[in-house]
């Protein structure tokens, strides 16, 4: 899977909150009709069996839309069915360990909230950084907010992309115009709206403004 800083453009984390009834596999379906140029499964509290089922009914669809397939934290996972990649956060196993796990071909995403960190991150063979929470958020109880001018600070001080998450909507998404960021990671807005589809697209279109793309 060739990946660059144009799959970051509209990255959709997903969440079983707001599943009403739907399958998983169905909102993702409708994200990535959407629009949605790369797709991240998050699952904190399934068993294993579970989600490797899961993960291989996601891991097809997303291909069948030739969109980049990351698992959230789990690398034995994501190395038994062949992931596109991984991303973890600052209190999963360090950043060098995945790669070393991963091998140089996978994408090894990394959460940063300062400075310092994005830099060791970089050192240690990511490819790209999540960095936030650059709003309020109530996807993530544990979120730590990041100011937008350390935001820039990040964008600056790496030469690898930076994807902005936490928070963010159609509405707030244009205070981020001019940090250096290469997309949104969203979580609710898409996957808590009523149209997936439409919010997926009205999404990436107000991104590529905001990032003047």
């Amino acid at each position: 899977m060739n990946f660059d800083k144009q799959n970051l453009l509209l990255y959709a984390v997903t969440d079983r909150s707001w599943l009403n009834g739907a399958s998983l596999a169905d909102q993702v379906k409708e994200a990535l009709e959407g629009g949605a140029t790369l797709l991240q499964l998050r699952e904190k509290d399934m068993d294993y069996s579970r989600f490797l089922e899961e993960a291989l009914e996601i891991q097809k669809l997303c291909r069948s839309y030739g969109v980049p397939f990351i698992i959230n934290d789990n690398v034995a996972l994501a190395k038994e069915i062949n992931a596109d990649g991984i991303h973890v956060g600052q209190t999963d196993m360090a950043a060098g360990d995945v790669r070393a796990l991963l091998g140089p071909d996978k994408i090894l995403g990394v959460s940063a909230q300062t400075v310092e960190q994005a830099i060791l991150a970089e050192k240690n063979g990511a490819d790209y950084l999540g960095v936030g929470a650059v709003f309020p958020t109530g996807s993530k109880a544990d979120a730590v907010e990041v100011s937008h001018s350390t935001l820039r600070e990040i964008c600056e001080a790496v030469s690898i992309p930076v994807v902005a998450i936490g928070g963010i909507t159609l509405d707030n998404l244009a205070q981020l115009s001019g940090s250096g960021i290469c997309g949104i990671a969203v979580i609710s807005a898409i996957f808590a709206q009523k149209d997936i589809r439409a919010a997926a697209s009205d999404l990436k279109s107000r991104t590529r403004e905001a990032l003047q793309l």
